[in-house]
């Protein structure tokens, strides 16, 4: 068997120390108010005059380092569906801002964690579409832009069991036939023709991870001159550009689907590569008429579809050291994990968890400090930080 497939980790956390009440959807509280106060209680680390929030995820996907920060609007914005759900949404302060703190925390996982051959840096951003039922199935658990940073050790990976090639969450290693089968290459075109200056354009099979074989598929780019590029703003206007050619691709394809309307938005950055490359191919044509039908006739695929853009852009460090950055469709329950090859499966497990409890806070803490000292934040007491210092929660009463 090879070595190279999408990995099964297992990841232990203390059971939440709330209740969901009776007759309310899981992901219908996560997203309430109320919720967002209690996360900000419990786990909160720090927040930023515009309203970021960083924090220390309850149920993460790695004990290594894990967190995540998230425009936390849930009080000034009461419709879960009405919340900034992607950057260009942002004003130019909120995103210079938002820009700023991913720095920072993606400079401080690389100086901790410096070899790439121990381990697994990466970020992932995560739109959520707007229209969807905020009670589906599936539906991530904040119904806001955020980004989640996360470290995993090389040698875990490796000898984790292989996760099943059917799992629904691996949209991006063929389940998605539709997509990979028939809009792949124009795709590909699409991004081909960015004009880009720090990012450089890589072959998807040249930055797969060794060990997972992921992503597959997707439009990547090199980050030419390494982490340095982070602290600058032209990466981040490139970053935008992709975001930007990502979402124009999604409304095009979906237009069509819905309507069969070939009209191009007058906001349109890319309108020649709208017309020239993908309203002038016959695939990109024959995959919307393909989809067409499919939610004509079967109404669980109806109502499978997400007809405004959501997203995946991540931002990872591969076998070679290089930085990469992908995007991707966000499909049900699909985590970014996954978008490398890594299917977490999360289970409570107290005395587990207990025990990397102290250095994955410790860092978190660490990191605070640093965001606090660049401006970037006023630091959040909670129970298990209550003076910037981890207690355990035995220590707490």
């Amino acid at each position: 068997m090879s070595s190279s497939y999408p990995r099964s980790i297992l990841t232990p956390h203390r059971p939440l120390p709330l209740d969901i009440p009776a007759g309310v959807a899981p992901t219908e509280f996560f997203n309430s108010p109320c919720n967002l106060r209690h996360l900000t209680r419990e786990n909160g680390l720090l927040r930023s005059d515009e309203g970021f929030l960083l924090y220390r995820k309850a149920i993460g996907h790695s004990n290594l380092f894990d967190t995540s920060i998230i425009f936390d609007t849930s009080s000034k914005v009461l419709d879960p569906m009405g919340r900034p759900v992607r950057r260009d949404q942002l004003s130019r302060e909120e995103s210079l801002t938002f820009s700023r703190m991913t720095n920072v925390v993606f400079q401080y996982m690389l100086e901790r964690y410096p070899d790439p051959k121990e381990h697994l840096v990466f970020c992932g951003e995560a739109s959520l579409d707007a229209t969807w039922p905020i009670n589906k199935p599936g539906v991530p658990s904040i119904r806001m832009i955020h980004n989640h940073f996360m470290v995993f050790e090389q040698a875990l990976l490796a000898k984790s069991a292989p996760a099943s090639k059917d799992d629904p969450n691996l949209t991006d290693g063929g389940q998605n036939g539709l997509f990979l089968s028939y809009l792949s290459e124009v795709y590909l075109r699409f991004f081909d023709v960015l004009d880009l200056k720090v990012l450089r354009p890589v072959s998807s099979d040249a930055c797969k991870l060794i060990l997972t074989g992921y992503p597959q598929g997707l439009p990547s780019w090199e980050v030419v001159g390494g982490a340095e590029q982070l602290a600058k703003g032209q990466f981040w206007k490139e970053y935008d550009m992709v975001l930007r050619g990502f979402l124009e691709f999604y409304h095009t394809f979906f237009t069509l689907v819905a309507s069969g309307d070939t009209k191009i938005p007058a906001t349109a950055v890319y309108a020649d590569q709208i017309e020239d490359i993908l309203l002038y191919s016959d695939q990109f044509h024959q995959a919307a008429r393909i989809l067409r039908l499919q939610i004509i006739e079967d109404p669980m695929i109806a109502n499978e579809i997400r007809w405004q853009p959501a997203y995946k852009q991540l931002l990872y460090r591969d076998d070679a050291g290089r930085l990469i950055v992908t995007i991707s469709q966000n499909s049900v329950g699909n985590a970014i994990t996954e978008l490398l090859g890594i299917v977490v499966q999360r289970v409570a497990d107290e005395s587990a968890y207990a025990q990397i409890e102290e250095r994955l806070v410790t860092q978190l803490l660490e990191l605070r400090t640093r965001l606090v000292t660049y401006g970037l934040g006023e630091a959040i007491a909670t129970p298990s930080w209550p003076s910037g210092s981890f207690v355990p929660p035995q220590k707490q009463h």
